[in-house]
């Protein structure tokens, strides 16, 4: 079930994403009778992970459909499968059915791409964290986070004012290194984690030294970044930092960044360039409304 402050936000970004897609009305679905009652199926059509489930369940919910079963996020599916089973108006279902899949589809392609790549990477290590970025569409942040998660990943920051995140342009504008970080430590409160994007071992060593809580490693090859871990291990500053990488993580390459030494490798790829699954909804019955005449469509 989707927490009660999420349905509040849910609500609206459905009325938004409904009302973008219908317009002033579907003109084809007038056609149908108004009593008309259909039950349906949204399938899956090819194999994956599901996510999303909840926030389809919450838009049917929120249309006047029933939802009577569905499948959880983060459930591996085949083709075939039935992942929510619905009843309601055949008007409404048919409305609300491209807007349902888009969010459906997108969000299992997420998590799908999240959980290959958090096989692979917990395959070399147990304890490696798979992130995701900010590198996503904007208004579906929220899904593609839920979705990162459904895959087994971590969201990473939801919203710049997560955690302080010091990225080059930052350092630019600020001089150094050592600079942003003894500025982000006078404003940062204890709950506030101080992150430290960097390109070379240097300017690792640098954030290390000032305090930084995470090095991000941007865009180093794995190579690159064993030098990194060694010299921090060298100077005594390895336990005391988390060590990620950045930058053209995919699925081929993410075992020799674990390997190299990293705790979290993080993956623009698995929001950016994620096929979405291929599911669709399928309408199994229909009687009018009082009937209990049924009868396959």
């Amino acid at each position: 079930m989707i927490p009660h402050e999420y349905s509040i936000y849910l609500r609206r970004r459905f009325s938004e994403f409904l009302e973008e897609d219908i317009g002033l009305g579907d003109v084809t679905t007038e056609i149908v009778p108004r009593d008309v009652i259909a039950e349906a199926v949204i399938v899956a059509k090819e194999e994956g992970v599901v996510a999303g489930t909840e926030e389809v369940a919450e838009l049917f919910r929120e249309c006047g459909v029933e939802v009577l079963e569905s499948v959880g996020s983060g459930s591996k599916v085949s083709p075939g499968d039935v992942i929510v089973r619905l009843r309601g108006p055949a008007r409404t279902i048919l409305a609300c059915e491209r807007t349902a899949l888009n969010i459906l589809a997108r969000m299992s392609g997420i998590a799908t791409a999240t959980a290959e790549l958090v096989g692979r990477a917990k395959g070399v290590r147990r304890s490696v964290v798979v992130a995701g970025t900010r590198k996503g569409v904007p208004g579906f942040r929220y899904f593609e986070k839920r979705a990162i998660a459904a895959g087994g990943g971590d969201p990473h920051r939801l919203h710049l004012d997560d955690c302080i995140l010091i990225k080059d342009n930052h350092i630019a504008v600020v001089g150094s290194v050592a600079e942003a970080v003894r500025r982000a430590r006078r404003i940062a409160s204890f709950t506030k984690k101080i992150e430290v994007e960097v390109r070379s071992v240097e300017e690792a060593l640098e954030a290390a030294r000032e305090g930084a809580d995470i090095i991000m490693l941007d865009n180093m090859k794995p190579e690159e970044i064993r030098v990194v871990v060694k010299r921090l291990e060298e100077e005594g500053l390895r336990d005391r930092v988390l060590i990620e990488a950045s930058g053209g993580i995919r699925p081929e390459n993410v075992k020799a960044y674990v390997e190299a030494g990293v705790d979290i490798v993080s993956s623009g790829y698995i929001t950016h360039s994620a096929p979405a699954l291929d599911v669709s909804l399928e309408i199994v019955k229909c009687f009018s409304r009082g009937s209990s005449d049924r009868t396959s469509p």
